[in-house]
């Protein structure tokens, strides 16, 4: 039998004291990250990894630089999305998601504090831009019981005393997704509330350059997970053993082999609950000659987004004449209302400009042309015509915004959908399309 050797040792002597995206050598930390497996990848790849002391530095900038352009005291923060985006620190994030026990305030002057869970405080204590750590955020009824009005008296005391000390005393501040007697206390203090996702939204909406370079890794790792799917339906799915669950799962395993982290929602479907769309994957056996279509929805390596769809054909035989020509409208959709974007371009004037699909597909087209992504699904949406809101997305995209460029070609009635995204980079002069992942031959007619 032979014994395969495998290095144990927690730190890469050939390295230093940081890897190169500037995380710390020590397998043991903290801190999360991509796995050697995504390393290997990207560096085979010839893909730059992120500074990530340098990317937190720019998302902290970002931030302060919003407070102070909004006359506010500090942001406070409960959304473990934002707080990711400003510490770039994440404990138990879909837990968090309905139980809002973490908090992060950064104020006027930069000073950022996280109440975090009582036993994890150490949790962000890597990322110097985090001053102080504390407890006492988690102002909802589970934690608290009936005394959740103390909690948030204790908690928007503390906020009383950081501003005061970092902001001046101004207390206007933006606050995101806080509990009920949360915001009733801050308001007793004297706050001025104002809602802060328009703040955080605007903030993140564009990246800086070592968010794009990790962006561009996730993207990799995320297609190299794409492919390994496609590779084990085109395999199962023949034999009659494939589940669409089956299927769903090699992109979750692939993507946590890479250091990536969650996916958001369960949007596969095969053959005809393709149609209509949004039905969320299940036990059904996928059978031979079939459609199965997917929106990734992945958070992946460094907690960045990679949103894509892809519509594939698994089978022997051709597909219909109609499928065929549905992916084809879903291709020129997507590349024509692509071609629109760049720095300057107005919002609004997307929708008005963008590729009209025929009739028999607009009663069951996607919710939206296009939208932004960074951490997840992130501000601005991009509407269809006959579903925008005047005035509701009155803005000019800049360059270093993402967006995520959507068709959904789905026969009113129908038996199947086509399900097509790629996720843009915006340039000064244009766009970069980040995702390189190729459309299904057989249902492009080849």
């Amino acid at each position: 039998m032979t014994t395969h050797y495998r290095d144990t040792r927690k730190i890469d002597p050939t390295r230093g004291a940081t890897l190169a995206d500037g995380s710390p050598n020590n397998d043991d930390r903290v801190e999360i990250g991509p796995t050697q497996l995504a390393y290997n990848e990207w560096a085979a790849a010839g893909l730059i990894l992120p500074d990530l002391p340098a990317m937190r530095a720019f998302r902290h900038k970002r931030l302060v630089d919003a407070v102070n352009t909004r006359g506010f005291g500090g942001i406070l923060m409960f959304d473990p999305l934002n707080i990711r985006y400003a510490t770039d620190s994440t404990n138990m994030q879909l837990w968090n998601t309905h139980n809002a026990f973490r908090a992060c305030l950064v104020c006027a002057d930069g000073y950022m504090v996280v109440w975090d869970y009582k036993n994890a405080m150490f949790l962000s204590r890597f990322n110097h831009l985090v001053n102080e750590q504390r407890s006492g955020a988690d102002l909802f009824y589970f934690d608290r019981g009936d005394k959740i009005d103390v909690a948030a008296d204790e908690f928007s005391r503390q906020m009383v005393d950081l501003i005061k000390e970092h902001a001046g005393g101004n207390m206007r501040i933006g606050v995101d997704k806080i509990m009920i007697h949360g915001l009733r206390a801050l308001e007793a203090q004297g706050f001025d509330v104002i809602p802060g996702e328009e703040l955080t939204e605007k903030a993140r909406s564009v990246k800086g350059p070592d968010e794009i370079l990790a962006m561009r890794c996730a993207s990799n790792a995320c297609e190299v997970a794409c492919y390994e799917m496609e590779k084990a339906a085109r395999a199962g799915v023949p034999n009659g053993n494939m589940s669409e669950d089956d299927i769903w799962a090699v992109l979750h395993a692939e993507n946590i082999r890479r250091g990536g982290e969650w996916i958001e929602t369960r949007l596969l479907a095969s053959g005809p609950r393709t149609n209509p769309w949004f039905q969320e994957c299940g036990q059904r056996i996928v059978q031979n000659n079939e459609i199965v279509a997917f929106d990734t929805d992945l958070v992946g390596s460094y907690g960045i987004c990679i949103d894509i769809s892809r519509t594939w054909w698994i089978g022997d035989r051709k597909p219909r004449a109609d499928m065929i020509e549905a992916m084809k409208i879903g291709v020129e959709h997507i590349e024509t209302n692509m071609q629109m974007l760049r720095a300057g371009v107005n919002v609004q004037d997307l929708s008005r400009g963008c590729h009209k699909l025929p009739d028999k597909y607009q009663a069951l087209k996607y919710g939206c042309l296009m939208h932004g992504v960074g951490l997840c699904d992130e501000w601005p949406l991009v509407a269809y015509p006959d579903q925008m809101v005047e005035g509701a997305f009155d803005y000019e995209l800049e360059a270093g915004m993402t967006l995520c460029v959507e068709a959904l070609i789905s026969p009113e009635g129908g038996d199947f959908s086509i399900k097509l995204e790629d996720q843009v980079l915006i340039t000064e002069d244009g766009f970069e399309n980040l995702t390189k992942y190729p459309h299904d031959a057989a249902l492009m007619g080849h």
